[in-house]
């Protein structure tokens, strides 16, 4: 039987952040081999995540990376919120980030195909979670990538409670180096995050979402003794009420309810002698589908 020194175990621990206990029991499970010690070190705690993964994960951090002309926003989730202010965690949540961030997926379904030394997210989150003693995942993540002129910018409220990311294109390049467009695009954000908007304009709403609202709408009127003969005229100005609530566009701005989110957009790029448009966003809130 090999020799378990205090070094070979404090070797192994700074190669897997492993308990001590844990380290010298792998050792002596391993004979001593430190390879294949953090080989089953690292099959251990992907055991250990796997019964730990029905435990609830409410809590944890959004994150949001801009570079140039690409930009992500991405949800870690953790059982505490005392885990996630935790070092090891905050590590964790940039180690993903960066690993997001250097490959070419796009979507929560494909990325699981990102590695972090050469294993795949989900197995280094798995590791993770044996070490800090929490089950945790990806649950959110999205990206954009700027095909045309304009700017990706992001926000993160409550410090990780909620987070945007926004896509706004315009049609010359000197626009988007501006001051009036950079202020713009930061204004957007904030207002998306304090108001949560569903869509960017009526055409991208959720045709279920109103569907449903319609519905509710008209019931709610033939409880209150509308005849039905006056539903039809009445119908269009609460669908419209609903556009005003659940529409980026028609949102009244945060900062200035005088004139709509629409009306700021469309006077910064008459400023700017330019076409400035909204593309799309993300909005993400801690825990929340």
């Amino acid at each position: 039987m090999a020799d378990i020194t205090p070094l070979l175990v404090k070797e192994l621990r700074a190669k897997t952040d492993a308990g001590m206990m844990d380290c010298k029991n792998a050792l002596v499970e391993c004979d001593g081999n430190i390879d294949e010690a953090a080989k089953y070190l690292r099959e251990k705690g992907i055991a250990k995540a796997a019964k730990k993964a029905d435990r609830a994960a409410n809590e944890g951090i959004i994150a949001t990376i801009v570079e140039g002309k690409d930009g992500l926003i991405y949800e870690i989730n953790c059982e505490t919120d005392f885990c996630s202010k935790g070092d090891k965690f905050r590590t964790l949540v940039a180690e993903v980030g960066a690993a997001l961030k250097a490959s070419s997926v796009c979507c929560l379904d494909n990325a699981g195909t990102a590695t972090i030394n050469g294993i795949t997210i989900e197995q280094h989150i798995a590791e993770r979670c044996a070490v800090i003693g929490e089950n945790m995942k990806l649950s959110k993540f999205a990206r954009y990538t700027l095909s045309t002129e304009g700017s990706i910018a992001s926000y993160i409220h409550m410090g990780g409670k909620v987070g945007v990311l926004l896509e706004m294109s315009c049609e010359n390049a000197q626009t988007a180096q501006a001051t009036a467009f950079q202020t713009l695009c930061k204004d957007i954000t904030l207002h998306i995050a304090a108001s949560a908007p569903k869509s960017v304009d009526s055409s991208s709403l959720d045709a279920a979402f109103v569907a449903e609202e319609q519905d509710i709408a008209k019931a709610q009127l033939i409880e209150e003794g509308k005849p039905e003969a006056l539903l039809a005229k009445i119908l269009p100005g609460k669908l419209k009420a609903l556009y005003k609530q659940s529409c980026l566009l028609d949102q009244e701005f945060v900062k200035n309810p005088a004139i709509s989110v629409e009306q700021l957009v469309a006077q910064t790029g008459k400023d700017l002698g330019d076409k400035i448009s909204v593309v799309s966003f993300k909005r993400f809130q801690l825990g929340q589908a």
